[in-house]
């Protein structure tokens, strides 16, 4: 006779509470809690202060650097770079708004034989002296420009062409009035210049060339004079 076996009711499986259940069952009125992000610490802070100023100072230096790039050391003037930025930019203005003003470029007749008599020291005094010359005979809206060596440019505004060479013909006259003593010997400089005007067509690489050009034609014109 065969044993009857008792059934056995089925064990309860465990199921994870889906959200929508966690939900129902958690009291009405109840809100997430919020994870709060803590404040930084006082360190974190002076840190930040630190970089800043940091950073402050290494863009203040870098402007200081870029500033620099287009002054000349020695005679605190534009270099030809910094000339030549502003050349572009006067005739970008003369072609906008009609205007006009002349270049002038200038060469000193007899640095070369001071330095090689006197020592570059000597040759350094007579371009000082000469930047302050020049300085003096300009405007506060013109501009000189050491473009190399013994070689200086100038931007003047709104003059004629004749006006602009009774200008260079000053220059010249009050170089050739600058005189030096070295070693118990006086000697003088001099200078030649030559111009190029400016006007609505005028492009700055061409007119550096005009003005040099007409340079050279009056140095050999001054060396024949004398």
């Amino acid at each position: 006779m065969k044993k009857k076996t008792k059934a056995t009711a089925p064990v309860p499986v465990k199921r994870r509470k889906t959200a929508a259940a966690a939900r129902k069952a958690a009291p009405k009125g109840a809100r997430p809690a919020k994870t709060l992000a803590a404040a930084p610490p006082d360190d974190a802070k002076r840190a930040v202060r630190r970089l800043r100023a940091q950073l402050a100072k290494a863009l203040a230096r870098i402007e200081e650097l870029q500033a620099s790039a287009d002054i000349d050391f020695l005679l605190d003037i534009p270099n030809r770079r910094g000339f030549e930025r502003e050349l572009h930019r006067s005739i970008a203005y003369i072609k906008r708004y009609h205007a006009s003003g002349a270049l002038i470029v200038l060469d000193v007749d007899r640095l070369k034989p001071i330095n090689d008599a006197f020592g570059h020291a000597a040759g350094d005094q007579v371009l000082k002296a000469i930047v302050a010359v020049l300085l003096r005979q300009i405007r506060s809206s013109d501009m000189v420009g050491r473009l190399g060596g013994d070689e200086f440019a100038l931007l003047l505004w709104n003059l004629s062409e004749t006006d602009a060479k009774a200008k260079a013909a000053a220059l010249e006259q009050a170089i050739d009035q600058l005189t030096f003593t070295f070693r118990g010997r006086v000697v003088t400089a001099g200078a030649s210049a030559g111009v190029a005007i400016l006007g609505p067509h005028a492009e700055a690489a061409r007119a550096l060339e005009q003005a040099d050009s007409a340079m050279y034609v009056r140095k050999a014109q001054r060396r024949h004079e004398a």
